[in-house]
Formats: C-alpha cells, sequence, structure tokens
C-alpha cells in the first residue's frame, strides 16, 4: 500500500509502509515518519506463522497478512496475533517449499524473524588487561556510538569499537543491528 494515502502531519499523499494489517491498517509515511492507521479495503487474508526469536529465545505466532503481500528478508513485519504482546520484527528467512528471499504471503509456510523493538546488546568492557562482559535489555533504535561515554552495573566506560550483523564495524549504529560493543573502563 503505497502512495494514495493522506498523512496527517505532511496533510498530502505521501508514500507509506505497512506496518500492520487487519480490519485497519497500520500504516508509516515515509516522508516524516508518523504512524498511523488507515481503513482497511476488504483485502482477502491469508494465515501466516511466524517464529520470533528474542535472545536465546522464540515463539510461534499465528497472524493473518494480506494474501499478495510481498514479504522479503530483511523487511520489517509487525506481528500481532491478538492474544500477546505486538512485536515488531526483521524477517530473517521464508520458508516456501524452500527458502528463499522474497515471496507472496500466499505462497509463504512459514516466516522466521528476530524481535528488533526491544534487543540485547552484548558489552565488553576492559581495564588493564581484564575485560568483562555484559548483556544490557535496550530499544532496538538506540544508537550507540563510538567515542559515547556510558555506564553499566556501575561501570562507566567509552565505546571504542563496535560490531554490526553484516561483520562491518561502523561508528555508530542502532542496537538491532549491533553483534558487540567494545568499550575501555574509564
Amino acid at each position: 500500500m503505497e502512495g494514495d494515502i493522506i498523512c496527517p502531519a505532511c496533510d498530502s499523499a505521501t508514500e507509506h509502509t505497512v506496518l500492520h494489517a487487519g480490519r485497519d491498517i497500520v500504516v508509516r509515511c515515509e516522508v516524516c515518519g508518523t504512524v498511523h492507521s488507515v481503513r482497511s479495503p476488504h483485502f482477502r487474508m491469508t494465515p501466516l506463522k511466524v517464529i520470533v526469536s528474542s535472545g536465546p529465545n522464540s515463539r510461534v505466532y499465528r497472524v493473518s497478512v494480506p494474501y499478495n503481500d510481498m514479504l522479503s528478508v530483511g523487511s520489517e513485519i509487525v506481528v500481532d496475533d491478538g492474544r500477546s504482546d505486538v512485536v515488531v520484527a526483521e524477517i530473517t528467512a521464508i520458508e516456501t517449499e524452500r527458502r528463499v528471499s522474497h515471496a507472496l504471503a500466499k505462497d509463504v509456510k512459514c516466516v522466521w524473524a528476530r524481535a528488533v523493538d526491544d534487543v540485547v546488546v552484548k558489552i565488553a568492557v576492559y581495564r588493564a588487561g581484564r575485560t568483562r562482559s555484559f548483556r544490557i535489555m535496550t530499544k532496538g533504535d538506540e544508537v550507540f556510538s563510538v567515542g559515547d561515554v556510558r555506564d553499566v552495573e556501575g561501570i562507566r566506560y567509552k565505546i571504542v569499537k563496535i560490531k554490526v550483523r553484516d561483520g562491518g564495524f561502523p561508528e555508530s549504529s542502532e542496537a538491532r543491528d549491533i553483534v558487540r560493543v567494545w568499550g575501555r573502563q574509564l
């Protein structure tokens, strides 16, 4: 569902990304980022099994999505089965008859995803040849940057390096993409 949606903040028709499809569709404006709902035209829906991993735990959800929605590895999906918490997740794998990088919802047997709204960030803090490891729970969109001074369990440290999922070492990254943060104790 793109274009032809009036954004209440922009007060004009703008491109939107569908975050959740149901009786009402929850969309995000690509111009200003405003999230709002629009009345859903009657879509043919299909059931979808979504397995969402959050840290060491995984949970199976059964949701309904529009029959002809294109699902892609790397895209976000809002998982709301109506019975438990709503989870924002990034699709990591799609199964049809085999693993594929994208497919129409009607052809999908299962979607594997990882929660990105709340994530665990691994932090290694070193001082005088001794390294201590920590795991913190944080919002997926929290930004970590080299040079930031932070506290973990009463230890003050300065971030010196960040490793992300694609193997790179950027100067800053959102928590959802971080594999590990290294810091020097102050």
